[in-house]
């Protein structure tokens, strides 16, 4: 089983200066390979695909960090867009992280598949607020779900048939280049898939060219949210998961180093496949210790 610590704990000074110096603590701490996040600027990408010492076993696109020229990051472009011009924009920079993961000897892209709408719902930005000073059920909270759930349903089919068509492109061209795509789960109610929708669009491709991606954190505020269950992701997507990202969560706040938080793991052990890559997503503000922790903590859990 790999194990693979993410460079989103390397958004550091120490480490942006010399990606080696992660790839070296990486390796250290007990960690097999390397997934590249999409926060990773051109510089730290291309000083750490020159690391011989441990592979890259994934990218998250799209990567590495760029920015055109009306000053969007590529991150933050939608692969559903209903603009043509941003879709293609999107679309030509996940291609290219397709062609990065095959030149550096990986074998995943997480791709994020676009959204929605752009902003995050208002319904979902006020139950966040009141979750956050401790308002967690409730008739509020209730209405608010309600909207989530209109607004989406109303809105969605036009940015789910582009997102269709974007990954159609999209596993074209990495099933030429031997990549599997993993579609993420993503954090916000508005973005797509929704479990269903993750099923629906993996369906009819191999699962080594397109399939599942969990993301623990991503899945446990939606959870908490009261909009998604956990469970319900790997209980319809688990047999076609292609990874994870494995991150613990203290309130809405993710990305915590396993055991820097109180997620209840037994379902993540219980779904998901044991041939899934094991990407710990840990934050650049966690310490060291936490980082070469999570291995034993997870191991006790049996996710790893």
């Amino acid at each position: 089983m790999t194990l693979s610590l993410s460079t989103m704990w390397a958004q550091q000074d120490r480490f942006v200066a010399d990606m080696h110096l992660f790839a070296q603590e990486a390796a250290a701490m007990g960690y097999d390979a390397i997934e590249i996040a999409h926060s990773t600027a051109e510089a730290p990408f291309e000083r750490l695909l020159s690391y011989p010492g441990v592979p890259i076993s994934s990218i998250h696109a799209p990567a590495p960090l760029v920015r055109d020229g009306a000053n969007r990051a590529n991150g933050s472009l939608n692969l559903a867009s209903l603009d043509d011009d941003e879709r293609r924009a999107a679309i030509g920079y996940t291609k290219k992280t397709i062609d990065l993961t095959k030149q550096a000897g990986g074998r995943y892209v997480v791709v994020h598949l676009g959204g929605v709408g752009r902003p995050m719902f208002d319904a979902e930005k006020e139950m966040r607020r009141l979750y956050d000073s401790g308002t967690r059920d409730g008739e509020r909270m209730d209405e608010l779900r309600d909207v989530c759930y209109r607004q989406r349903a109303e809105t969605a089919e036009p940015w789910l048939e582009q997102a269709r068509a974007t990954l159609r492109e999209l596993a074209e061209h990495a099933e030429a280049h031997e990549i599997g795509l993993g579609i993420e789960n993503r954090l916000h109610y508005h973005e797509i898939p929704l479990p269903a929708e993750a099923e629906w669009l993996c369906a009819g491709y191999a699962p080594e060219v397109v399939g599942y991606w969990h993301d623990v954190g991503h899945a446990e505020v939606q959870a908490r949210l009261g909009l998604v269950s956990k469970r319900l992701w790997l209980d319809t997507n688990g047999v076609r998961t292609l990874g994870s990202h494995l991150h613990d969560v203290t309130g809405l706040a993710d990305h915590r180093a396993p055991g820097n938080g109180d997620v209840d793991w037994s379902y993540i052990a219980a779904g998901l496949p044991a041939g899934a890559l094991r990407v710990f997503e840990i934050n650049q503000g966690q310490p060291a210790a936490g980082v070469a922790a999570a291995i034993g903590f997870l191991r006790e859990r049996g996710v790893v």
